[in-house]
């Protein structure tokens, strides 16, 4: 398969999992309406990790722009290639958004709230504090990208690296997520925040532009950070 092509593809296998998960929580008369933090966490680690074995072999499953740039940075994806990951991870978020609508298609208007709505497709802060949430998606990536990169160095059992990614993000998502609902994930939020504002979601409200910023270059920042560190850490330094 074409990485671009597995890129795009496991990025809306992603979003269709992880967004789903939301939904699932969020909209009124599902079934796990109310279920929790828990199992929003869970639910993007499990989206994660089998978006991972989708599409792994074939592009390496960054599924994540910060992530793509950040082994950029480290050598591990040539430059020539980054635009191209870049752009078929935004194109297959807004796809897999897209189709998370559509399996939800009913519970869009039982749901009142317009920021439970959004809430479905992106991120958003449990209190609002412009640096405060930026530092907050730089910490979450760091995290992440640092996470990835030791879990690089290790040997694992042949089909077990995807697995602990998932639980990489669960970690993640449990310790660190509470404040900004960790997008740690440029596509993630941008794509779908794009699916939002232009999809006919009845009384979905604006797609908080004014916030969106914060998802996109926090967890650039924090890729950029995390590489760097590692190379400082693997010299000895």
């Amino acid at each position: 398969m074409n990485p671009y092509i597995a890129e795009f593809a496991g990025t809306a296998f992603l979003i269709l999992l992880g967004c789903g998960v939301n939904a699932s929580v969020t909209l009124k008369h599902s079934f796990s309406n109310g279920a929790g933090w828990l199992t929003v966490c869970l639910g993007w680690g499990l989206a994660v990790m089998l978006a991972i074995y989708a599409a792994g072999q074939y592009s390496g499953a960054h599924l994540n722009p910060a992530v793509s740039i950040a082994f950029a940075i480290k050598g591990d994806l040539p430059l020539v290639q980054l635009p191209g990951y870049i752009i078929a991870q935004l194109t297959g978020a807004i796809v897999g958004a897209v189709l998370v609508f559509i399996q939800f298609k009913p519970h869009w208007e039982k749901t009142e709230s317009s920021d439970a709505k959004l809430g479905v497709f992106s991120t958003g802060p449990a209190i609002q504090n412009t640096w405060s949430n930026l530092i907050s998606e730089v910490i979450g990536t760091m995290a992440l990208v640092l996470g990835l990169l030791f879990i690089g160095t290790n040997e694992f059992t042949l089909g077990l690296n995807p697995l602990i990614v998932g639980l990489l993000i669960v970690s993640v998502g449990l310790s660190l997520g509470g404040t900004t609902g960790f997008a740690i994930n440029p596509a993630r939020d941008l794509g779908p925040r794009i699916a939002h504002a232009i999809l006919p979601i009845k009384g979905k409200g604006n797609s908080n532009w004014g916030y969106s910023w914060i998802p996109v270059i926090g967890p650039i920042l924090g890729g950029v950070l995390a590489v760097t560190l590692f190379k400082l850490l693997s010299q000895g330094l």
